[in-house]
C-alpha cells in the first residue's frame, strides 16, 4: 500500500524505534512507516490501519511492537481471535502485563465473558499500573453485563477511582460506564448525575455523554443541514403558492377581457340592428 510522502517513520515512539534497531536499516524504515500509518488511521479508518499492520507483520513479525500494533488493528476491526493471538505473541516476547485488559476484552468479543472475569481476578492484574487496573475494571463490568448481571456490574465499577474528585485520563470513561449501567438498571436520576460528571471530565470528547444527557432531558437536536433543506423546501412551496396565485389573477384578467370583448361586440350588433 502507498505511504504518503509526509510520513518518514521518525514519528514512531522512541521505544518502538529502539526495537526496530534489530532490523536492517532499510527494512526498519519501511516497518516504521507502516506502523505510523496504523497509528494514523486506526480511529478514522480501522480497515486501512489493519491493512498497513498486515504489511508490517509480514516484514517484521518477530518484533513485539509490530505484533502489538497488529493486535490493536485487528481489535479495532473486531477480529478478536486474531487480535488475541497477536497480543499473546507480543506478551510472550516482552513478558509484560500491559496488554492483559485488552486481551480480556477480546475474550468478551469472542463471547467468553466468563474467561474475561477469570482474567480480571488473575495475579497479573496486581502488576498493572493504575490506568491498567481501571481498564480491567471496565472490562470486568462489561463482562458482568454480558452475563446479565447488571447489579454486579454496577458494584464492580464502584471504586476509589470513580469517587475521586481529580480528573485522570480514565475518569470520563469510568464515569460514563457507571452512568450507562445505572440507566440500564432503571436508575435514571443517578444515571443523569453521572453522565453530567462524565461530561465534566471528558476534555477530549472521548464519550457521547452530552448526547446521553440531552436524551434524558428530552432535548432534540436538529441537524443544521436538514434545517436548511426544510427552509429551502418551504421557500419553494411559497414560490409555488405565489405562482399559483399569480396564475389565478392572470386567468381572471383574461376572462374579464374576453367578457368585455364579447359585451362590446354584442352592443355593436344591437346598434346595427336599430339603424336598420
Amino acid at each position: 500500500m502507498p505511504i504518503p510522502e509526509d510520513v518518514t517513520g521518525d514519528e514512531i515512539d522512541k521505544d518502538v524505534r529502539q526495537e526496530l534497531q534489530s532490523l536492517p536499516k532499510t527494512l526498519a524504515e519501511d516497518v516504521a512507516k507502516n506502523l505510523v500509518m496504523v497509528a494514523r488511521l486506526i480511529d478514522e479508518d480501522p480497515e486501512g490501519a489493519y491493512a498497513y499492520s498486515k504489511i508490517a507483520l509480514r516484514l517484521a513479525s518477530r518484533v513485539a511492537a509490530v505484533r502489538e500494533a497488529g493486535g490493536f488493528a485487528a481489535y479495532a476491526t473486531q477480529k478478536y481471535s486474531e487480535a488475541l493471538a497477536e497480543f499473546r505473541a507480543a506478551r510472550r516476547m516482552t513478558g509484560g502485563v500491559e496488554l492483559w485488559p485488552v486481551m480480556a476484552d477480546c475474550e468478551r468479543g469472542l463471547g467468553r465473558p466468563e474467561k474475561a472475569l477469570d482474567m480480571a481476578g488473575a495475579p497479573e492484574v496486581n502488576k498493572l499500573d493504575k490506568a491498567g487496573q481501571v481498564e480491567m475494571r471496565l472490562v470486568a463490568a462489561g463482562a458482568r453485563r454480558d452475563m446479565g448481571q447488571l447489579d454486579a456490574a454496577i458494584v464492580t465499577l464502584q471504586s476509589p477511582e470513580l469517587a475521586a474528585g481529580s480528573v485522570q485520563p480514565w475518569t470520563a470513561r469510568l464515569r460514563y460506564a457507571y452512568a450507562d449501567a445505572l440507566l440500564a438498571a432503571g436508575r435514571e436520576g443517578e444515571a443523569r448525575e453521572w453522565f453530567a460528571k462524565a461530561l465534566e471530565a471528558d476534555r477530549d470528547g472521548s464519550t457521547d455523554a452530552s448526547d446521553r444527557l440531552a436524551e434524558l432531558d428530552g432535548v432534540d437536536f436538529v441537524d443544521a443541514l436538514d434545517e436548511n433543506e426544510n427552509e429551502t423546501e418551504n421557500d419553494s412551496e411559497v414560490e409555488v403558492a405565489n405562482g399559483s396565485e399569480e396564475a389565478v389573477v392572470e386567468k381572471a384578467a383574461e376572462a374579464d377581457a374576453v367578457e368585455d370583448t364579447v359585451g362590446d361586440t354584442a352592443e355593436r350588433r344591437a346598434a346595427d340592428r336599430d339603424e336598420d
